[in-house]
């Protein structure tokens, strides 16, 4: 297990969700993940690339059985590493939060 740490790229409002939304689950749809944060194809764009660069995030494209044009899914999950910063970034929250009242 990772120490606690915070991590300013996790951090962020948007980006700390998107996070907690891919840790659940091995991949996610672009679209299904956009719906679920209710923001803009182009901000969630934004806050996925910044995730990629930091090496956090992952994404591929796929053709989908329920699409009969040929358009692909953008899929999207965390990457090992993004798992272990999320996880170190929620316990150093945890720390910061000090135990329930």
């Amino acid at each position: 297990m990772n120490e606690a740490r915070f991590d300013d790229v996790i951090h962020a409002p948007v980006r700390l969700r998107i996070c907690g939304l891919l840790r659940r689950v091995d991949r996610l749809d672009f679209a299904v993940l956009r719906d679920a944060l209710e923001v803009a194809d182009a901000t969630l764009s934004k806050h996925v690339k910044i995730l990629a660069s930091a090496g956090y995030i992952s994404s591929g494209k796929a053709a989908s059985s329920d699409r009969s044009d040929a358009r692909q899914i953008t899929w999207l999950s965390l990457t090992g590493a993004g798992r272990s910063a999320f996880d170190a970034h929620v316990r150093e929250l945890r720390k910061i939060a000090g135990p329930p009242s």
